[in-house]
């Protein structure tokens, strides 16, 4: 195992629990506690965890709660308004395109070129309507159980549903963007469908103003080298810049 692979599985585990100790991550990485608790002080120095008596446990930058759509669509208008611009410059006609669900979606949607033509794939309602009447472009929608607040389908109906689309580029709402625990949301249904997405898809971005950069939900999608980039609102969280940097990934910040 490579050691951005443990170093991930710590996280993983860490994240999962209130805490882990270390002869319990000496078992399951089948390394010495002593590359136990050197991983352990490198990741606290990343902030990914902090370490207590013994092993280690959450950093408080955990998203516990995700805020309300209401709440979502009244904060943040204008940095979700230049990622959405930068993200909706990355599309060209023709392409198969597949825009997530969430607020920074809606804007997405909402940024679209007139001019564009192709197709759009959506698991969220209020995607597809945005786009429902514009000339020239075609609108799929996931099927499944819709979600209150965000109306947003999930389940297993919608990874079936997504598993035979090949689109050319995915626009991935998040809960949370972290160094180490990768991409990370609210609802454990959706995660799978965000797999899907990414696994299936000849681009993907990751969607994400600031005030998620840095910040890790409950739900691990994927780890950052999974997806194609970042598109945020301002330069961002060095430890995130760090991570795509090591991968070959990119970071794309939005300017006003």
């Amino acid at each position: 195992m490579l050691p951005v692979e443990r170093h991930e599985a710590i996280v993983e585990a860490v994240s999962a629990a209130q805490a882990v100790s270390t002869d319990e991550l000496v078992r399951r990485l089948g390394v010495s506690a002593e590359t136990v608790r050197r991983d352990l002080a490198l990741l606290e120095g990343k902030g990914a965890l902090r370490r207590v008596h013994g092993g280690a446990a959450p950093v408080e930058s955990r998203r516990v709660i995700e805020p309300s759509y209401t709440e979502r669509s009244m904060i943040r208008h204008q940095a979700k308004a230049q990622l959405a611009r930068l993200a909706a410059g990355l599309l060209e006609n023709g392409q198969t395109v597949v825009i997530d669900i969430g607020t920074t979606a809606v804007a997405v949607a909402q940024a679209i070129p007139r001019s564009f033509t192709g197709t759009v794939v959506t698991p969220s309602l209020p995607v597809a309507i945005e786009l429902t009447e514009r000339a020239g472009v075609e609108v799929l929608l996931a099927g499944g159980r819709v979600r209150p607040g965000d109306l947003a389908c999930s389940s297993a109906h919608a990874k079936a549903f997504f598993a035979d689309i090949y689109a050319d580029i995915a626009l991935l709402g998040s809960g949370g963007v972290h160094a180490e625990a990768g991409l990370t949301d609210f609802h454990l249904d959706e995660i799978d469908v965000r797999r899907t997405i990414i696994a299936n898809s000849a681009r993907s971005y990751i969607l994400a103003d600031s005030s998620k950069v840095g910040q890790v939900a409950p739900y691990r999608v994927c780890p950052l080298r999974s997806v194609t980039g970042l598109i945020t609102d301002t330069d961002t969280d060095a430890g995130v810049a760090a991570a795509f940097a090591e991968t070959g990934g990119v970071v794309l910040s939005a300017r006003p």
